[in-house]
C-alpha cells in the first residue's frame, strides 16, 4: 500500500491555489510540497500544518491505496 495526495492536488485546482501558494498559506517548505508531489515520506507535522491552512482533515487530502 502508499498514501496517495491526488484529493489534495483537486483541492487545489477547486480552490484555484497551486503548490506555490499551498506552500505560502500553509508555511511549509517547497521541497515539502515536492515531496508530497512524488508520494515521498513526509512528516505528519507537514500535513497538519496544510490541513490547518486548507481548513480540512487528513482525510480530506490524502487516502491509501493498493500498490
Amino acid at each position: 500500500m502508499r498514501i496517495s495526495y491526488n484529493k489534495l492536488w483537486k483541492m487545489l485546482i477547486d480552490k484555484n491555489m497551486n503548490k506555490h501558494d499551498l506552500a505560502e498559506k500553509s508555511g511549509v517548505s517547497s521541497a515539502s510540497v515536492a515531496k508530497l508531489s512524488k508520494g515521498a515520506n513526509i512528516t505528519t507535522d507537514v500535513l497538519l500544518k496544510i490541513c490547518e491552512a486548507m481548513d480540512c482533515t487528513l482525510d480530506d487530502i490524502m487516502e491509501t491505496v493498493r500498490d
